[in-house]
């Protein structure tokens, strides 16, 4: 009679638990379902806009490539001659459209490279 008594009462508790499971996996999938929906709004929001990014991005593409045609090898030379950006205010635009870029005071003396050294980038 024991026997039977310990069996029932550990039977007991094993329903209660695979319904908890159940209820448990029931609200994953719920959040789950939640959380497509709430991304495929943001992605139906967002699709004119990632349209017309992919429009302007074709439309600069040719403007960009021939931005570096031209102005790579000028900017290549001008990384070589400063030593370090840091070490540099922002660049002055003055009336003539002449660009100067001014050493900062308190940068350290400038050293020049070497024509022939190398420039990890």
């Amino acid at each position: 009679m024991k026997h039977l008594i310990l069996a029932v009462l550990i039977a007991l508790p094993v329903p209660v638990l695979a319904q908890e499971e159940g209820e448990i996996e029931e609200g994953f999938s719920l959040m789950e379902e939640g959380a497509k929906l709430l991304f495929r709004g943001i992605m139906n929001d967002m699709e004119p806009a990632i349209d017309d990014f992919a429009d302007l991005a074709g439309e600069l593409e040719p403007a960009l490539e021939l931005l570096a045609t031209e102005m790579g090898p000028a900017l290549m030379e001008l990384i070589q001659t400063l030593d370090s950006v840091r070490y540099y205010e922002r660049p002055e635009i003055l009336p003539n459209g002449d660009i100067i870029i001014r050493r900062s005071p308190d940068a350290p003396e400038f050293e020049p490279r070497d024509a022939d050294e190398v420039i990890d980038l």
